[in-house]
């Protein structure tokens, strides 16, 4: 029989409910009549695009014309261009913590919790915002409809340069008195994300202050964290909060969230001790819309793939979490940043490591079980994947898959039990293992396993499959 080898779940709080989790892979459906309605690929490589050293870069955003983008380190403004160029445009007066910018054409503006810098994207001209009428504490700035748009926690100004500011200038959220999380543009409106509600605000053209809040559009969720809002899907995804305490993945459809994180994803975020320094970043992955978020404190990644609505965990060599922190997309690219070090990559589906290092891609099985616990043989068991992918010579040369079994719902596991996927054009090679006992317990939970650098795409498995 096949087995439901993909899990159409993650680990539940309970291994009786289901132990099935994905860990560096992605699924497809596929369609009606092939051999498999679904098939999990595993999750592309980084590629080394550009480095700045030993500590993390602060934020990057690309510009219009997307010929380079504009990352923070330290406390240096750099442009990168395609080649990975880095070059040296202005100094802020912080070197660390998280900086946040906008564009509007000509003018890139950033903000540092601290102080506001402006530069000319056509002539690198670079100042420190020294206007007096400035808002104090400028943490998220966003630029629509003609204004750059600056929030502190408590009121948000506008300015039509980035360089002028009037103190008359000043927006107040007026739902709810939960304070200034975020500032976004988004389809034409200002989105003003608080701790525990969210207010929308559009243009009307008053001549004293053009923007009037759109007061039946207030929607009582907010956002637990500024860095995990981007756009996504053609709307924007964020973690959200409410008045009930707890946390989940939203998007936003219209004026209303719907919530994306499952009841076991939502059960596994809120266990984290800390969730604010949430960061989050969207790309396509051939065709599949993914949104990553990364809980830094907690050092773990998840992965949303809006085209299935399933989730898969990420995972880096040696760590919890996978390295991708910030991402932005730069022409055809997306190039993300290392959470711990300077180092910048680009996303590449057709690269098997992690700048060098490998990937460990893995599959737990749902709860396969006897409806009356009734042992019964496992003779054979099957999984169906490309084979043949092997490189020429080194590490994947003859990839290995790794197979172990549980028998109490993926609680403890039992040996490994190594099996070649064959190497470079043995297309035909069988990916099985035999005799592999009877299950006291009468259910059953397996574990399917790829560490070497080499294409994974596995279509089914099989228990007891015919000869």
């Amino acid at each position: 029989m096949r087995v439901p080898v993909f899990g159409l779940g993650t680990r539940s709080r309970s291994a009786a409910v289901t132990a099935a989790q994905l860990q560096n892979f992605y699924l497809e459906p596929r369609p009606q009549g092939e051999k498999s309605q679904l098939v999990a690929y595993g999750t592309p490589g980084l590629d080394l695009f550009a480095t700045f050293g030993d500590t993390p870069v602060r934020g990057m955003l690309t510009v219009e014309p997307v010929d380079k983008f504009y990352p923070v380190h330290r406390g240096t403004l750099y442009s990168v261009n395609n080649a990975g160029t880095k070059t040296s445009l202005g100094t802020l007066a912080t070197t660390e913590g998280k900086v946040y910018q906008a564009h509007d054409g000509t003018v890139l503006l950033t903000v540092d919790g601290t102080s506001g810098y402006t530069l000319n994207t056509g002539t690198d001209a670079f100042a420190t915002v020294v206007d007096g009428d400035f808002i104090a504490t400028p943490k998220t700035v966003t630029w629509i409809d003609g204004y750059f748009v600056v929030a502190n926690r408590s009121v948000f100004q506008i300015s039509t340069d980035g360089t002028s500011w009037n103190a008359a200038d000043i927006g107040v959220p007026e739902s709810n008195p939960d304070g200034i999380v975020r500032v976004f543009a988004d389809h034409g409106q200002l989105t003003i994300f608080g701790d525990i509600s969210t207010e929308f605000w559009e243009n009307t053209g008053a001549t004293d202050f053009p923007f009037s809040p759109i007061k039946s559009a207030t929607i009582e969720w907010g956002c637990a964290s500024a860095a995990s809002v981007c756009k996504f899907n053609d709307s924007v995804a964020f973690l959200a909060q409410n008045r009930m305490g707890q946390v989940s993945v939203a998007m936003l459809k219209g004026y209303t969230p719907q919530i994306i994180s499952t009841p076991d994803i939502d059960n596994i975020i809120n266990g984290y001790a800390s969730v604010n320094d949430a960061t989050a970043f969207s790309y396509m992955l051939g065709g599949h819309p993914m949104y990553q978020i990364n809980f830094p404190a907690a050092g773990y990644s998840w992965l949303f793939d809006a085209s299935t609505g399933k989730w898969s965990s990420l995972k880096s060599y040696g760590i919890s979490r996978q390295r991708s922190e910030i991402g932005i997309q730069f022409i055809t690219r997306t190039i993300v940043s290392d959470y711990s070090t300077g180092d910048l990559y680009e996303i590449n589906p057709l690269t098997y490591t992690e700048n060098g290092e490998m990937i460990e891609s893995e599959i737990v099985s749902e709860n396969i079980a006897d409806p009356d616990k009734t042992p019964f043989p496992i003779d054979r068991f099957r999984v169906d994947m490309e084979t043949g992918v092997g490189l020429v010579t080194g590490q994947g040369s003859d990839p290995q898959v790794m197979l172990q079994v549980s028998e109490d719902g993926g609680n403890s596991w039992g040996s490994e039990m190594w099996m070649t996927a064959g190497a470079i054009g043995v297309y035909g090679r069988r990916v099985e293992w035999r005799r592999l006992g009877a299950p006291q317990s009468g259910e059953v939970v397996f574990k399917v396993r790829i560490t070497d650098p080499v294409k994974r795409a596995i279509v089914s498995a099989m228990l007891n499959p015919p000869s």
